[in-house]
Formats: structure tokens, C-alpha cells, sequence
């Protein structure tokens, strides 16, 4: 085997976390993942690679090697995709993340149109509200919702998320509309569980100082469609992103209220590991994934804008 493939297995290896997992990705027997691995360690004569019969870790000399060796490879790849580019054929698999509700509303339809621009590209798509691990787990990127938390992933900005509190005409018309934030102490409201119950009614005031109001949930899920659909039969308030909402409020099936109210918002971010290169491929889709949501996204385009600080602009949140 060549001194390239010998370097490859040992990557994989090193970023699998273990010759198992390695051998499964790479389509190989176990056995000959071990294999190259010790011909490696012996051609180079030092130990990579620590072995216990319960996890593999890398030693001092193998954590060396893997960062260089890894920007080799990531040249390499990055030389083989911008040759391609060059003449408009990006070619390979890209493996992907996405949040479920966000994914299926609009990260496949953004999907679609980019495999339709490029036929050489297949993607391998993971739909689930889970934070996967894009390393481990061989992800490419992942586009997520909400706070990334700091870490040594990579992230880029691809549109803003805001959110709206609305109700069905029907609600309004049995309990009236809150003319406060503080209001909401006296309805009914439908909580998200995947957020934090203090951001769920989060606002700011016209100085930019934060508060926030907690009413008492009848309806507490962790998919938002679920909550959109009770929202609409009357069940009671609820605080949603707009891209999830936004076609209920076209509809007139939910109003916004306190639309002059400022509240928390998120962005939706393309995150991948970090290297020196990003691929070709991996650059093109999360360009294309920007310009097909636009900023403001389409789905804000007939979305009310809150009108307590005029001069008021959406604040990436920290990046890792």
C-alpha cells in the first residue's frame, strides 16, 4: 500500500477515535485498518498510536504527525476540488446536519436546487434536532439554530432568526391581546422545551436593556409544529422563529401580537470542522445556502418588524 493510503487510514483512525469506526467508514475489514496502521508506526519507528482495550488516544508524536499530515490531505483535496471547480463540475459526497423542522421547511428545498446545479454532487442528509458531532461522526457541516456555544468548530452566518408571539383569531377573541410583554402572565402560552423557559418571552426595551416575562405553560413540546398546530385551534400564545410560522401568519390561521415588541433573536449558522482549506464543495453549498435564504430570508418578507428602536440591528450571536 502506498505511503499516501498508509497516511489516510492513520486519519481516519485519528479521527474516528478508533480502528472500528475507522474501518466501517473507510469500507475495510478491521483487521486491515490494523494492520496499515502498524506499518506506518513501523516505517516511521515511533508509536502513533496509544491502545487500551477500551479506547485509542494518539501519542505526543502521533498528535504531531496527524496535524500535519491532515493539511495534507486537506491540500490535496482541496487542489483535486478547485481543479474541478474550475471547469464547473464539483464532484462528491457531502454529509450534512440539520435541525428537523428548519430542515424539511427549508433546508431541503435550498438542497435541491443545489444538487440540480451540481449533478456531480450527492448529499447524505441527517435531519434531527440532536447536536451531532461533526468529527466523529464524519459530518462535513451541520446547519444549526440559536447560541453556538464556543468551541473550535468554524461557523458562518446564513440568515437571521426572529422570532414572533401570536395567536389564533379565536384566542384573541375569547381572551383579548396582551398590550405588554408583562401581559402574558395573564394567558395561556404553548412553551418550547428545547430553549431555555427564560428566553422564551426574552425582549428588549427601547434603551436595549433585556427582560423577561415567564408565564405558566398549559403545552409544553419539543417540536415547534407541534406547538404552531395547538396555537392554531386556540390553545394559547406562542413565540416561534418566523421561518417556522410564517405561512400561518400569511394565512391569517395566527396574528402576531405586541409586533412593536423587540424580542430575542437567533441565527441560523453553517458550522464545520476546522482546517486550514474548506473544500470546494463544502464553500459552494454554504454560499448557496446563504444566497437561497437571503438576508432578510424570504420568509420575512411579509413578517412585521418591531418598531421600539428604529436603528436596532440583528446581533450575530457569539461564534465559536
Amino acid at each position: 500500500m502506498s505511503r499516501l493510503s498508509e497516511i489516510q487510514f492513520f486519519v481516519q483512525v485519528a479521527e474516528s477515535g478508533g480502528i472500528g469506526v475507522a474501518a466501517d467508514r473507510l469500507g475495510v475489514a478491521k483487521s486491515a485498518v490494523s494492520r496499515r496502521l502498524k506499518d506506518l508506526e513501523g516505517r516511521l519507528g515511533v508509536r502513533l498510536v496509544n491502545r487500551t482495550t477500551r479506547q485509542l488516544s494518539l501519542t505526543e508524536a502521533g498528535q504531531s504527525y496527524y496535524e500535519r499530515v491532515s493539511r495534507i490531505l486537506a491540500d490535496l483535496e482541496e487542489a483535486d476540488q478547485n481543479a474541478a471547480a474550475v471547469h464547473g463540475a464539483l464532484t462528491g459526497r457531502l454529509k450534512v446536519a440539520g435541525p428537523q423542522s428548519f430542515g424539511v421547511q427549508h433546508l431541503m428545498p435550498a438542497i435541491t436546487s443545489f444538487l440540480d446545479k451540481n449533478p456531480g454532487v450527492s448529499i447524505e442528509m441527517d435531519v434531527n434536532d440532536r447536536r451531532v458531532d461533526l468529527i466523529n461522526e464524519g459530518f462535513d457541516l451541520a446547519v444549526r439554530i440559536g447560541e453556538l456555544e464556543d468551541s473550535s468548530l468554524i461557523a458562518r452566518r446564513l440568515a437571521p432568526v426572529r422570532n414572533l408571539v401570536c395567536a389564533s383569531p379565536g384566542y384573541i377573541k375569547a381572551h383579548g391581546a396582551p398590550q405588554h410583554p408583562n401581559d402574558l402572565v395573564n394567558h395561556t402560552y404553548l412553551r418550547y422545551a428545547n430553549v431555555p423557559e427564560r428566553r422564551i418571552f426574552s425582549w428588549f426595551d427601547e434603551t436595549g436593556r433585556e427582560h423577561a416575562v415567564t408565564p405558566k405553560a398549559r403545552l409544553i413540546a419539543n417540536n415547534g409544529e407541534i406547538l404552531q398546530s395547538a396555537a392554531e385551534s386556540g390553545l394559547g400564545i406562542i413565540s416561534q422563529p418566523t421561518f417556522l410560522i410564517y405561512k400561518a401568519v400569511e394565512e391569517g390561521k395566527l396574528v402576531p401580537i405586541l409586533t412593536h415588541v423587540e424580542w430575542w433573536q437567533l441565527g441560523a449558522y453553517a458550522v464545520y470542522p476546522p482546517g486550514r482549506h474548506l473544500s470546494a464543495k463544502v464553500r459552494v453549498f454554504v454560499d448557496h445556502l446563504a444566497s437561497y435564504f437571503g438576508d432578510p430570508p424570504y420568509w420575512d418578507e411579509n413578517m412585521p418588524v418591531a418598531k421600539s428602536r428604529p436603528d436596532a440591528r440583528f446581533q450575530p450571536v457569539r461564534a465559536p
